[in-house]
């Protein structure tokens, strides 16, 4: 993660409000009596307010040591020099000295209350410029209780966490922002769950990071967050070919394939399961995003491809009397393996059709993988909410669980 965020402009920030402090006195209620500045500080302080107009810092800060330096200073005299010199620092870009003053400010009493929420915000930008990382959680935690933190404090916290080493609380902190967020129904930014994750990252909390994975392609899908799921899914132990397979053809609607040898692997298990038309498609596509580096490759792809289209031209030719002796079929096998069919040749509707009815008519070998073959069909066939729906009725299988709910989460990015 980056070690420094990009701070909107410290503008001197409107949060000093210099006027509204000056000479005259802050604002205060009918029955009480407004501050005064000391007659012996009138002079060099309307002296500094005048430089500031003019943008002068270091004149400004020069008479302003002119009235540190006088004798009896009252509390509200002090309170000016602090405001005064802090809007001089800002504009200097001495942030450190900055925030010692704009502190001052804060804790002196002085300060309107109205101005309360936008100095907090500034001493914890501030407080994070200068590298005080601490102040800066103390602060932006401040302004988050107030209830006047906006969306990039409560990135600047989760940051400011991060750069302590502090991954636990970074996790903590962000996580509960960003759920509040997403049951709110609103999206939570993508700088936000990058943070999350990196810290799952970096605590090596595996569950975590998948947790944070599978939200990042919830809300902003990419190959590349793909690809790490995808390789976690890879190698989970004991999957048979079915779920392999069906592992496979997520990776490929997602854009996920990162290797050539994923292109011929997958198209070898896809002839293997029956479904040559898919190994067609796949190999063509590899063809045609130049994944097969060497000659030998294209070779040994080229006669694969070769041998899918011949598997399909053959199954494609039989599809049609398939078709007409499922009707009297008192089990679903053969609906369901007519849908792979026309999934495999993409005629979604048929398949997904083939597919239920043998799912009603019962008596299947593995009616998990029919079902996440229907949801399948369903989102290709651009029924994305009765994809969703389907997929969710299998999220507890052992075999397909998790594979259903990436799907899921595939259908509703």
């Amino acid at each position: 993660m980056r070690k420094t965020l990009q701070l909107a402009p410290l503008l001197a920030m409107a949060l000093l409000a210099v006027g509204s402090v000056g000479i005259s006195g802050p604002a205060v209620a009918a029955d009480q009596k407004a501050p005064a500045v000391s007659k012996a500080l009138a002079k060099p302080l309307k002296a500094a307010q005048d430089a500031l107009g003019k943008k002068d810092w270091r004149g400004a800060l020069a008479e302003l040591d002119k009235a540190d330096a006088t004798s009896g200073k009252s509390a509200y005299d002090q309170f000016l020099i602090a405001e005064m010199r802090g809007f001089a620092y800002v504009r200097l870009n001495n942030f450190a000295e900055a925030g010692r003053n704009l502190e001052a400010g804060l804790n002196s009493g002085f300060l309107a209350q109205e101005d309360v929420a936008s100095r907090v915000r500034a001493l914890a930008q501030i407080s994070y410029q200068n590298k005080n990382y601490g102040k800066a959680v103390e602060y932006g935690n401040r302004a988050i209780k107030g209830g006047f933190a906006d969306a990039d404090l409560y990135t600047l916290v989760g940051q400011a966490y991060y750069v302590q080493n502090d991954f636990k609380g970074t996790h903590k902190f962000m996580d509960s922002y960003v759920g509040d967020q997403i049951r709110r129904g609103q999206t939570p930014k993508k700088q936000s769950l990058e943070l999350i994750l990196s810290s799952c990252v970096k605590q090596k909390d595996d569950e975590c990071t998948t947790a944070a994975l599978e939200r990042l392609v919830k809300y902003y899908p990419s190959p590349e967050y793909w690809q790490n799921i995808m390789y976690s899914l890879f190698r989970a132990p004991d999957r048979d070919d079915k779920v392999l397979f069906n592992t496979f053809r997520l990776a490929a609607d997602v854009d996920a394939l990162s290797r050539s040898e994923d292109y011929t692997e997958m198209a070898q298990l896809a002839i293997e399961q029956g479904s040559p038309g898919e190994a067609v498609s796949i190999l063509e596509k590899g063809f045609a995003k130049d994944v097969f580096a060497d000659q030998r490759a294209k070779d040994k792809n080229q006669r694969l491809l070769d041998l899918a289209k011949k598997s399909a031209a053959t199954d494609q030719a039989a599809l049609a009397k398939l078709a007409t002796e499922t009707g009297s079929a008192k089990t679903g096998g053969a609906d369901v393996g007519l849908g792979k069919g026309y999934l495999s040749y993409g005629e979604y509707d048929k398949a997904a059709a083939a597919i239920q009815r043998g799912l009603t008519k019962g008596g299947l070998s593995d009616a998990s993988e029919a079902t996440l073959l229907l949801g399948i069909s369903q989102l290709k066939g651009g029924n994305k909410s009765d994809a969703v729906k389907t997929f969710d009725t299998i999220k507890t299988d052992a075999r397909y669980g998790r594979l259903a709910s990436l799907w899921a989460i595939h259908a509703q990015s």
